[in-house]
């Protein structure tokens, strides 16, 4: 099995620090992880210029063209970013914003998105500065849009309000505990039962 982890985090602090721990409760149980910093990628703007409608490739020769082959051999993606200014980083949104030529496979050319049609999990992780009850709404819906179109099944989030100054994860008791934890469940519970969680 393999998990492919998907930071976004400008400054890789507290988000990348629950996005590690859940890769290595993964790789506790077998699967082999990688994980990818998105704020030091080549990763350019989408230009709209609706290429990929005609065969589902992006004609862009940047680093994305690595995600995407690495996104198909995927069993389970993690998407992992700090909010800004309600919703994911500008290094996220990038990499969302580029998966337009996956959603044209989809969508315009009916094929598999990620090149076949086998079973794929979904996690997102977030922290944010202040506290709501609504906070990572927009968030939580622009993630969810991205995982529809690769066909991947949304199946868990970790989510932690009240996280601001670098390093203050390590002061929410249980936290990366439970990041590791749901690392090891995203491994080890691959059946494709929705009613199954984390």
């Amino acid at each position: 099995m393999k998990v492919l982890g998907l930071s976004g985090s400008p400054r890789q602090g507290n988000t990348a620090a629950l996005l590690t721990r859940m890769l290595e409760g993964a790789a506790s149980q077998g699967a082999q992880i990688k994980n990818f910093d998105l704020s030091i990628l080549n990763i350019k703007p989408c230009t709209h210029c609706d290429a990929c409608l005609k065969d589902g490739e992006c004609n862009i020769n940047d680093d994305m063209q690595t995600l995407y082959r690495e996104m198909e051999t995927a069993d389970a993606i993690i998407l992992a970013s700090p909010l800004h200014f309600m919703t994911v980083t500008a290094n996220a949104k990038l990499f969302i914003d580029r998966c337009q030529a996956i959603w044209a496979r989809k969508y315009i050319l009916g094929k598999p998105p990620l090149g076949d049609s086998k079973y794929r999990k979904g996690v997102f992780v977030s922290v944010a500065g202040r506290k709501g009850k609504h906070l990572f709404d927009a968030a939580r819906i622009t993630v969810k849009a991205l995982f529809a179109s690769l066909d991947v099944s949304y199946r868990g989030e970790l989510l932690i309000a009240g996280v601001d100054e670098a390093g203050s994860i390590n002061c929410q008791p249980g936290v990366l505990d439970e990041a590791y934890r749901m690392g090891v469940c995203l491994a080890g519970q691959m059946e494709e039962s929705n009613d199954s969680t984390l």
